[in-house]
């Protein structure tokens, strides 16, 4: 039975559909190239809009569209009222914006209050001007210490790695102040004491708002306020202690974006990216009147442990239980290794700071658990953000030295490779690269792998044993089954030999089971099986397995 508030296709009306909507990530560059230059634009997915209508998804988040340098892979901004025109321009962007509302999907955006790029007209201006002037202010520019300004003004480390100031070169050829940059030096941190910065932003969601968004991502949402005082980071701080992370102002900030999603209708949706490991700090952007939901990192990071991944679950549910707010569940993103070959390593967690190059992963192994991963993180309750790729099964793709573009991999000195591994262009169709992603034979902007032919959308549709299907059958059942999607869950014991089985019941009838041990488990005597993610004979499921159940 379908719910009326739940619709199968045409727009989901109700005004908390982020409540439970499955939400897709479009990387732009790597999703559909139009135009034959080997990079994606958005009249690619306009192309594909039908694709992403028979997914099954309620919303696409698009990762910055704007004009870039692309320091950092377009989250260095040069102007947030332009379209970058690699991707096409801002009527290109209204028409996507109109062409997915006509088939029942709305429009997410990424919005990067941190920062700017360094060719923004602000710091632009801030260059010219000199030091002392007004046009610094919007920024962190400080001299150095030492007799001749030579040390940068602390020792606050860059998000990248290396120091998160750089000095400037006058015109004269003579160093001068320094600026402060969290990410890369092409990333100038802004000043959120300044009125300009605080205006500019509020026009911004407006600008984006009165074109019909449906919501704004808030990219390194922890990270905008700023102790003026600029001190040392010393020890570990206190909860809202840290001078750079998660200070006061930041509910003020958001308290007053809020009430302009509000003014919008009740059906804007603010969500931020908020990397915090204090629990309770966390809950605090999702207070009533603050934001409306916010991602979880804790879930996405967690290995492939039943204890691990039950415990991240319980207490995501008591933290958004809290205040009001839906959970999100997040499996991957642009940042991250993808599921398929984190989950076939020896350690399935996930951390910056342990990334590497040549870590050995059993594709078949982790295809099984990103499979069983998938139907566990779809059947929580809550949102599902899926990231382009992950219904495809697509493994992390190795990116040749030479062609390594993301900043995190120069500024560690070569240690990390980066994360333009799970960035790679989208296979379509064909058995060799391009893939369908371009209309001719072209040389992508990252090279795609030789042998991924069985893994396009194509190889893979009508294929019931294929991970698209899974994905669309599970997708389908979230907008159709009234028990998916927001509400509550009861766990389920199966009894003292299912320790490494996470089972749950979301209303009367349907059930979920994932199978984490090494063996098979037994399911609840008469049920039925809804959808699994491998066959389940005599009643049991095997392991590195998930099923969703119909319990009678």
């Amino acid at each position: 039975m379908t719910p009326p508030d739940r619709p199968t296709s045409g727009p989901v009306p109700e005004q908390d559909w982020w409540r439970g909507a499955s939400i897709y990530q479009v990387y732009p560059r790597s999703f559909a190239d139009a135009d034959g230059d080997g990079t994606g634009d958005l009249a690619g997915v306009r192309t594909r809009l039908a694709y992403l209508s028979t997914l099954g998804v309620d919303a696409l988040w698009f990762t910055p569209w704007y004009p870039s340098p692309m320091a950092d892979g377009g989250y260095d901004v040069a102007d947030y009222r332009a379209i970058d025109p690699q991707f096409g321009n801002l009527a290109e962007a209204e028409g996507l914006i109109r062409d997915a509302a006509a088939v029942g999907i709305r429009t997410i955006i990424d919005v990067v209050p941190n920062h700017v790029s360094d060719q923004h007209a602000w710091f632009r201006a801030a260059l010219a001007a000199g030091p002392g002037s007004p046009e610094r202010e919007r920024f962190w520019f400080r001299d150095g210490r030492g007799e001749d300004g030579g040390l940068a003004p602390n020792g606050w480390v860059s998000e990248f790695g290396g120091p998160a100031w750089s000095r400037v070169i006058g015109p004269d050829g003579v160093p001068e102040q320094w600026y402060l940059h969290l990410f890369a030096p092409g990333q100038p941190d802004i000043n959120w004491g300044h009125p300009d910065v605080v205006r500019d932003h509020e026009e911004i969601l407006r600008f984006w708002f009165d074109r019909g968004v449906a919501g704004i991502r808030i990219d390194s949402a922890a990270l905008l306020a700023k102790d003026e005082r600029l001190p040392d980071v010393v020890g570990r701080p206190d909860p809202g202690e840290h001078p750079y992370v998660d200070r006061e102002d930041l509910q003020d900030i958001y308290r007053s974006w809020r009430r302009i999603a509000e003014s919008y209708g009740p059906d804007r949706v603010l969500i931020g990216e908020v990397w915090l490991p204090d629990a309770e700090r966390f809950a605090r952007y999702l207070r009533p009147g603050v934001l409306h939901a916010a991602f979880n990192f804790d879930y996405m990071t967690a290995p492939w442990d039943a204890k691990a991944l039950r415990a991240s679950i319980e207490q995501t549910l008591d933290v958004h239980d809290r205040v009001g707010a839906p959970a999100t569940w997040v499996l991957s993103n642009h940042d991250v290794t993808r599921p398929v070959t984190r989950y076939g390593r020896e350690d399935t967690a996930f951390a910056f700071d342990t990334k590497r190059f040549g870590i050995p992963t059993d594709l078949g192994l982790g295809t099984r658990r990103a499979r069983a991963a998938a139907l566990l993180a779809m059947a929580l309750p809550g949102a599902y953000y899926l990231f382009q790729g992950e219904e495809l099964g697509l493994p992390e793709a190795d990116i040749p030295i030479d062609r390594i573009e993301d900043p995190m991999h120069a500024r560690s000195g070569g240690v990390d490779p980066g994360r333009d591994g799970c960035r790679v262009p989208f296979p379509w169709s064909g058995t060799e690269p391009p893939y369908g992603f371009s209309p001719r034979r072209v040389d992508t902007w990252l090279p795609q792998p030789v042998g991924w032919g069985s893994l396009t959308a194509a190889a893979q549709a009508g294929d019931p044993g294929s991970m698209l299907e899974l994905y669309r059958s599970a997708l389908r059942m979230r907008r159709e089954l009234p028990e998916l999607g927001d509400g509550a869950l009861t766990w389920l014991d199966l009894g003292p030999d299912a320790a490494d089985v996470i089972a749950f019941r979301r209303g009367d009838r349907f059930a979920a089971v994932t199978n984490l041990s090494g063996a098979p488990v037994d399911l609840p005597a008469g049920a039925r099986v809804r959808l699994a993610s491998a066959p389940v004979e005599g009643g049991r499921l095997p392991a590195d397995a998930s099923a969703w159940l119909d319990l009678g």
